[in-house]
């Protein structure tokens, strides 16, 4: 049998955190550990049960969940965090994505959803809610994404300029005017990104790049 995935829920509602429960207790993957109802609590725990996935909430009565996150994943860096939270606010998302989350929900999500994007990042993919995604865009294009000297995974000098692009949200006739070069060649070269990088779209080749400060935001 399959190693089970195991999941601590942290947000500071007991109803949510039942609700949460439920849903996830459909899925036979899942061992579904003792709860969280606060930050300093969720990372005591992460310290001592070393949870695959933490679904954690921002809002929490004592430290917020960007501080929890930033603590998890420079204690317990092999624990993937995904946010499940009301707020859509870029910046928040930002510093989420900023401090190692792998995947961003908002709390509208659908259970079927819920659970799909828990099995996914188990696997190591990242995942942000679609109606959120240009909101992410947008913010990163006001913040001037700029390209680091790092050069992951064999990316040539030109794979990075791409890259550096789409994480500031341009479509691919925009990067292939900037670059001078041609549409055509632009998709080659998404292509070679998402290869390398080992991710299945511009979405998250553009959180890799940012949690992996590839991009300067």
């Amino acid at each position: 049998m399959d190693k089970l995935i195991s999941v601590l829920i942290v947000d500071d509602h007991a109803l949510v955190r039942e609700g949460i429960r439920k849903i996830l207790s459909l899925e036979p993957k899942f061992d579904i550990l003792p709860e969280a109802g606060g930050g300093n609590q969720a990372v005591d725990l992460c310290r001592k049960l070393k949870p695959d996935i933490v679904l954690l909430d921002i809002n929490l009565p004592d430290i917020t969940g960007i501080e929890v996150c930033k603590i998890i994943k420079e204690e317990c860096p092999e624990t993937a965090v995904v946010a499940l939270t009301i707020h859509d606010q870029e910046e928040y998302i930002i510093e989420m994505i900023r401090n190692g989350i792998a995947a961003y929900l908002l709390k509208d999500v659908s259970p079927d959803q819920l659970i799909s994007t828990i099995l996914q990042v188990a696997e190591g993919k990242s995942f942000i809610s679609p109606s959120l995604t240009d909101k992410i865009f947008k913010q990163i294009n006001r913040l001037s994404a700029k390209p680091s000297d790092n050069k992951p995974l064999g990316l040539t000098d030109r794979e990075m300029e791409v890259l550096c692009l789409v994480a500031n949200g341009d479509s691919n006739r925009t990067i292939a005017n900037k670059l001078f070069i041609s549409e055509k060649t632009v998709k080659n070269h998404l292509t070679n990104i998402f290869q390398k990088l080992n991710v299945a779209d511009r979405t998250q080749a553009a959180l890799w790049a940012i949690k992996e400060k590839i991009v300067d935001i």
